[in-house]
């Protein structure tokens, strides 16, 4: 392969999207493919289906010129990269069937030659995986020529992207690339030099993939020191807020801050990934994601402890239910897991749910019947008990005389 002309992101969620409108204002033919026609179609109308700031402008604007189209059929392209879900089985084992889904969609498209991209964040050996499986699919492809057989190209380069950032670090962050082959490698740093600013780091495919996990359980190893010091200093009445602040003073030391819980699709899965790889050697990892996990258990016991007081029907102002603040992503959120079980473990009482950011409950809270989602002014107003699930900006600003007479649980230290 000479040049890269026309690629095909699948998977049009909160990395592919992105990623497939930052190659098409770059120059380049591309086609989106997700499987659920609502995307499709609200994309090539050129609009986002979830909130990520400035997407907009980049599909609007690729859409106009005709460079960005989305479709829910896999075509034929020079590139493929794959940015679908990782999500972890019953036993924290990597669920890989959508990458081998994605690849059956790909496969009758192959001619040979082609660079296919793993994006989605996956335990060792699982570009590998994918290109045995697309081996298995399209026997008369290889990886090395062997017998005079088209070459396919297949490489891994994790996404390293904050969501409410994500259009200014897929420009500015540095990337990782490994291929199964140095000519792999090669072929997938030249596609994301067409738009990224930083320096591009070269490696094998294994060492991509676990580059990606170690980020991010490094993450969830110091998130769990934080929320397990919360846990403590509310033991021996000590404000967790001031600990923290007073030892940052310290030069050498950075502790993050605690909260309800560890959210969103990366550092609250990923972690697992590491721990299968090996499951006698990750003690610490394995430790700070139980640490985590086990995190909204204490929040709703804090809730029942100051409900005591407030009678058989009182009310609970749930404020958040997204995974990090300003954003509209619910995946692996605590909030919704610690909403879920209040409402189960307090059926007496009425949960009202404030999120800015979303218009619908998620699926997991719409069948009960003593949660709602209103305004947050509606939910404060209301509420014997505010619960602080999520440090959204509309709720650090909200005029705190609205809590006078009530019971506050701030998982988020805004309210100090």
């Amino acid at each position: 392969m000479n040049s890269i002309e026309k690629v095909a992101v699948i998977g049009l969620g909160y990395i592919g999207l992105p990623t497939a409108a930052i190659l098409a204002t770059n120059g380049l033919k591309v086609v989106g493919v997700d499987i659920k026609q609502d995307n499709v179609d609200a994309i090539n109308r050129g609009e986002v289906p979830f909130v990520e700031p400035d997407l907009n402008i980049h599909v609007a604007g690729a859409v106009s010129v005709g460079s960005l189209s989305a479709t829910t059929m896999t075509p034929a392209a020079d590139a493929f990269i794959l940015a679908v879900p990782t999500p972890f089985n019953a036993d924290k084992t990597a669920d890989l069937s959508y990458i081998e889904a994605a690849a059956r969609g790909l496969a009758p498209q192959l001619k040979g030659g082609e660079l296919i991209i793993l994006e989605s964040t996956s335990p060792p050996g699982t570009t590998q995986h994918l290109a045995d499986y697309l081996l298995g699919l399209r026997p008369d492809l290889s990886l090395d020529g062997v017998n005079g057989k088209p070459i396919l190209h297949v490489a891994h380069c994790p996404e390293r992207v904050l969501p409410g950032r994500v259009m200014i670090e897929l420009v500015t962050n540095d990337r990782i690339v490994g291929g199964i082959t140095d000519e792999a490698t090669e072929l997938a740093r030249q596609l994301y030099h067409v738009f990224c600013q930083g320096d591009i780091h070269l490696t094998d495919a294994a060492t991509a993939e676990m580059a990606k996990l170690v980020e991010n359980a490094y993450r969830d190893v110091n998130i769990a020191f934080a929320n397990e010091l919360s846990i403590i200093s509310d033991k021996v009445g000590i404000d967790v807020w001031e600990l923290i602040e007073l030892a940052n003073h310290h030069p050498r030391v950075n502790i993050l801050q605690p909260g309800p819980g560890v959210g969103g699709h990366c550092i609250a899965v990923d972690p697992w990934f590491i721990v299968s790889a090996a499951p006698d050697e990750s003690n610490l990892i394995r430790q700070a994601r139980e640490t985590n996990d086990g995190k909204p258990a204490w929040v709703i016991d804090q809730v029942k402890r100051v409900l005591k007081d407030a009678g058989s029907n009182a009310k609970v102002a749930a404020l958040g239910l997204a995974f990090k603040a300003n954003i509209d992503d619910l995946r692996e959120s605590p909030a919704v897991e610690i909403v879920r079980q209040l409402s189960q473990d307090l059926s007496e009482c009425l949960v009202l749910v404030a999120e800015p950011h979303v218009s619908v409950l998620p699926r997991a809270l719409t069948s009960l019947a003593n949660v709602e989602l209103v305004e947050t002014e509606r939910a404060v107003r209301e509420a014997d008990v505010v619960l602080l699930l999520v440090d959204h900006n509309e709720f650090k600003e909200m005029d705190r005389s609205a809590l006078e007479g009530k019971s506050v649980v701030d998982t988020r230290g805004i309210w100090r």
